[in-house]
């Protein structure tokens, strides 16, 4: 086709490519060591209950698990997901819970439920990359409001919801990652939470908790999940099967209102008619078995502990002076912040000759800031590989110092 160009919607021109996936790509080589990615170890995963319980779902019930499924997914399967939110303080039933393709898909579905073009919605200062990503086709007005080590600054929020009300203005909604911020790593305490609450009630707004790391606590008090404080049904909760179980199984849940369930199931039908149910039977399994669920979890967090450890313990070895970053609690990731005037988008071709890689932080700021900073991902390489990388790291940092 000579002008395929001109056959695009306006929203199809609006879509760019994934910062973090087009990295993947470009680290093919086996000698980089990479902190760019969020993927769980593939030691983490549970090969042989995997193995054991596919058999067993297609002598007990492969009629089903094999045939297409309800859009909003398995019933038994939202069943579990419904009583594991119960334990969280979520008090819920299964007809609040809709299965997804990933959380990922959920996070499409409200771009495009939610967001007329110009619409407002408030996202964190930084936030996940593929939020924005998922959001902006839909509508480029998101407002950053920054966060600090206790996550978002919700009375900054609040400043800005009053500001937009006198003028009129009414915010779609607020997208937040309370537990284990990706990037930041930071965790929300529970007076923001319940100030978040608040506000959504004063102004009737709708909260999007983004929840993808919550059970990967390494220390620290558990914190209740925004939705568990939610009496008047402002939140919708995003889950995922990804860091607990496996990435590959393409599992997240919704949890929210009967009625903006019913508006994402009838968004979900015209995208893919159900998820792959096969996984989901699976997952349901395995997931209804509380203490092997509670052991694998644990295993997770033995594993992924001495890696965060690792990597904080060699920067401050490796890295120069006037660096900071923050010891997260919980999650897969560390947020660095360089001394002003390196910007690590520009030095990351220095990084890639160095056989070392990283996610510029500029990418997950919608306001164009950050330049200085980096995500760092921990949870797949094991503590020898960290250290080296980090070792590399540091060489190229006081290069451009």
């Amino acid at each position: 086709m000579k002008d395929a160009e001109r056959l695009y919607s306006n929203r199809s021109k609006e879509m760019k490519a994934s910062e973090i996936r087009e990295m993947l790509k470009i680290i093919q080589d086996p000698e980089i060591i990479s902190f760019a990615g969020g993927m769980p170890s593939p030691d983490s995963f549970p090969y042989e209950e995997i193995e054991r319980v596919a058999k067993n779902i297609l002598r007990e019930h492969g009629k089903v698990a094999l045939q297409y499924g309800s859009t909003e997914g398995v019933i038994p399967f939202r069943k579990v997901i419904a009583k594991m939110a119960i334990k969280d303080g979520i008090n819920i039933d299964h007809d609040n819970i809709l299965i997804t393709n990933g959380s990922q898909q959920a996070l499409d579905m409200i771009g495009k439920i939610f967001l007329n073009h110009g619409d407002l919605a408030f996202v964190g200062l930084p936030t996940y990359l593929a939020a924005i990503n998922a959001f902006k086709p839909y509508s480029k007005n998101l407002v950053g409001i920054p966060l600090d080590e206790e996550g978002m600054q919700v009375d900054l929020l609040e400043e800005k919801i009053r500001e937009l009300a006198k003028k009129g203005i009414t915010p779609k909604f607020v997208y937040v990652l309370p537990t284990y911020h990706n990037p930041a790593g930071t965790l929300m305490l529970e007076k923001r939470r319940k100030k978040i609450i608040d506000l959504a009630c004063e102004y009737d707004l709708l909260v999007i908790e983004d929840d993808p790391y919550g059970k990967l606590r390494y220390e620290g008090d558990k914190v209740k999940p925004i939705k568990a404080f939610d009496d008047e049904e402002h939140v919708l909760y995003l889950g995922t099967s990804s860091k607990i179980l496996c990435p590959g199984f393409r599992l997240g849940w919704s949890i929210g209102p009967k009625e903006i369930i019913r508006k994402m199931v009838i968004a979900k039908q015209s995208m893919d008619l159900c998820t792959n149910v096969f996984s989901q039977w699976i997952a349901c399994e395995i997931f209804a078995k509380e203490d092997l669920l509670d052991h694998h979890i644990e295993e997770i967090i033995k594993l992924y502990r001495p890696r965060r450890d690792a990597m904080i313990k060699t920067m401050k070895e490796c890295f120069p002076d006037g660096y900071k970053c923050t010891k997260p609690q919980g999650g897969l990731f560390m947020w660095v912040i360089l001394p002003e005037g390196i910007d690590t988008k520009e030095m990351l071709p220095e990084a890639i000759k160095e056989k070392v890689a990283y996610i510029s932080g500029k990418a997950f700021n919608v306001d164009g800031s950050g330049a200085n900073t980096m995500r760092l991902n921990f949870s797949y390489s094991p503590e020898d590989t960290i250290e080296e990388g980090i070792k590399r790291l540091g060489r190229v940092i006081e290069k451009r110092i």
